[in-house]
């Protein structure tokens, strides 16, 4: 009497075990996310809770929803802000990532910006069989609202990506109703370096081409796609009204270079030194500071707005969106 008793207990632990065993199985199905990301792929998120951010647009959006505890690392292109990235593992420049430094921080999920490699780097993660959401790099309002709306579903944060995604919508419509202003637009010339004298510029399809339109400006290069490097002849007959460029530390292209530069001394920016350089990541990241971004460019390009642009309080940079 006393073994069955003692067995009938045992069975019925046992099968309260299986039941609750089943119900945490049912629960982390539930739990699973699962996204489309950049390249087509559906992929299957289980765990954001050691997630590596390769792409400072992707850190930001993670930090403005109030996930930047969950940052297991970043790429070397993180920068802001500050106190999200400050002690964080860092993996590099995100074009050239080492698969031994990213398997090696045991990410369970990885978001990355689609121009992310190289290729053996990119497939090595994938070998691993760690989750890769690949975000894509779209250069336009709906880009931007796309990419925060990704990054919240992939970390189960859908409601506080719902949230910055209005904010940076509403910053869009104050930035559009200041590019309505404009009569006359001016013709900007973005320069990514200036080596041995000749100028990297930026031409159509990129984010320096769309920040410039943005801001109410005419990209002074629209001969071709990209970055690439134009001679004197072709800075000459650009005639940029201004030109723009990032401030960094190497290969850097500064004011004194410019006004030095022959080819850049016979156009209308080197003969009024319109020379405008801004932090990269702010002016060309696509981040949620883009619409403030594209207010600074267009007050310097148009001083008649400067007023009105003084008056601009960004709501993605003041909401509290966090999850």
């Amino acid at each position: 009497m006393i073994a069955n008793a003692h067995i009938k207990r045992h069975r019925a632990a046992v099968f309260a075990a299986t039941l609750l065993a089943g119900s945490f199985s049912l629960q982390a199905t539930a739990a699973e996310i699962k996204v489309r990301d950049a390249h087509g792929r559906d992929v299957t998120i289980a765990d954001s809770s050691r997630t590596l951010s390769i792409g400072g647009a992707i850190t930001e959006v993670l930090a403005d929803l109030g996930l930047a505890q969950r940052i297991a690392g970043v790429d070397s292109t993180s920068v802001y802000p500050p106190e999200a990235v400050a002690g964080k593992p860092n993996v590099g420049y995100l074009r050239q990532l080492s698969s031994e430094g990213v398997i090696g921080l045991n990410p369970t999920l990885i978001l990355a910006m689609d121009s992310a490699g190289p290729k053996q780097t990119i497939d090595a993660i994938t070998s691993a069989g760690i989750p890769l959401v690949s975000v894509p790099e779209a250069y336009s309002e709906q880009g931007l609202l796309d990419k925060i709306a990704l990054i919240g579903h992939a970390m189960g944060a859908d409601k506080a990506a719902t949230c910055l995604a209005s904010a940076v919508g509403d910053d869009f419509t104050t930035l559009r109703k200041l590019r309505a202003a404009i009569t006359k637009p001016v013709r900007v010339m973005f320069v990514m370096s200036l080596v041995n004298g000749q100028a990297m510029a930026a031409g159509r399809n990129t984010a320096a081409d769309s920040i410039i339109a943005l801001a109410g400006g005419v990209n002074a290069i629209d001969g071709y796609d990209g970055y690439k490097a134009i001679n004197d002849e072709a800075i000459v007959a650009a005639r940029p009204d201004v030109v723009l460029t990032i401030k960094r530390s190497r290969d850097s292209f500064e004011a004194d270079a410019f006004y030095a530069h022959p080819a850049f001394a016979l156009t209308p920016a080197g003969q009024h030194r319109a020379f405008l350089a801004m932090d990269g990541l702010y002016l060309l990241g696509f981040g949620p500071r883009t619409p403030a971004a594209a207010v600074e460019v267009a007050s310097r390009l148009y001083p008649q707005l400067a007023a009105e642009a003084a008056g601009f309080k960004p709501k993605a940079t003041t909401v509290d969106c966090r999850s």
